[in-house]
């Protein structure tokens, strides 16, 4: 006779189990613990940056940094940041300029063209351009892009601003891609069914049903890319060069705050020295930039969600 084994008895069992007593105590600390790594990790490059980067604002006035002259090895050293903060954002809009586009009109056709079949075929191939080392992107953008272009604007400099923000765009199309693809697909298909049977072209439906309805996870996609091109960095080494002059000619060569970091990482600042406090400076106001893009895009994402 199979003996019968009532539930009561086997949560009473399991209750007794002292090792059990003990991994249900400790699993909450282990996990605890797990969580805050990321918490203390953020903490601790905030505070970094800040008590570092104090140590030039004390010594710099406001005049100096906000101006056009960057010299940080110069006998007479100036450390105007607007170069470079001009270098940045240049290359970061040719970049949105590409990524914005050729990112949205991939997830419009991924979305609401492609089959199933296709789409799974094409989506991971699009993804790995994500997956790309970006020192990658930055041989292609001099070795092959900039020459292309030379053939095409006899001006062009072997290192310019122009290259590294078009191939910086086209490493960025993945995420514009995916992330709108994403939001497009969210849109429930009675939407377009009802779009359809009033007489809606397909065309239509995708402009003004599909693209208003998922806006938010889209402008969130374009924020989201435009911190990632703000953040680059060896793209804009390698294609850009590292000219301080403040110029908006996308044709010469320009810095960018992180190009300005890694060529002072290289050595060329002593530890204790003003340049050196300069890139802990840098650092902090690229960390402002980049997280003020990202409250920017959650904050689009809440206020203009729309849930079906």
């Amino acid at each position: 006779m199979v003996k019968t084994i009532q539930v009561r008895e086997l949560i009473s069992k399991n209750i007794k189990s002292t090792k059990n007593k003990y991994v249900d105590k400790l699993m909450p600390y282990i996990f605890f613990v797990a969580a805050s790594i990321s918490i203390i990790t953020t903490i601790g490059i905030v505070y970094t940056l800040i008590f570092d980067g104090l140590k030039f604002f004390r010594e710099v006035p406001l005049r100096e940094i906000f101006s056009t002259r960057l010299a940080p090895l110069a006998s007479n050293p100036s450390f105007g940041i607007l170069p470079i903060i001009n270098g940045t954002i240049i290359t970061s809009i040719i970049a949105m300029c590409v990524a914005i586009p050729i990112g949205l009109s991939t997830a419009i056709y991924l979305s609401e063209y492609a089959s199933d079949k296709v789409r799974k075929k094409i989506k991971p191939l699009v993804e790995v351009l994500a997956g790309i080392p970006t020192i990658v992107y930055g041989f292609f953008a001099y070795s092959f892009v900039t020459p292309l272009l030379m053939t095409i604007i006899p001006d062009l400099g072997a290192k310019n601003a122009l290259s590294p923000g078009i191939v910086m765009g086209i490493m960025i199309t993945p995420l514009v891609a995916s992330l709108s693809e994403d939001a497009m697909n969210s849109v429930p298909n009675e939407m377009r069914e009802g779009a359809l049977a009033l007489g809606s072209t397909k065309l239509e439906v995708t402009f003004k049903v599909v693209i208003p309805a998922a806006i938010s996870g889209i402008i969130a996609s374009f924020v989201l890319g435009i911190s990632r091109a703000v953040g680059e960095t060896m793209i804009v080494v390698i294609g850009s060069g590292s000219s301080k002059n403040f110029t908006f000619d996308i044709t010469q060569s320009m810095q960018t705050m992180t190009a300005y970091i890694v060529e002072f990482t290289s050595g060329d600042a002593g530890s204790g020295t003003l340049g050196y406090y300069s890139l802990y400076a840098v650092g902090l106001l690229l960390f402002v930039f980049t997280l003020l893009m990202n409250l920017l895009a959650q904050y689009i994402s809440r206020k203009y969600r729309e849930e079906y």
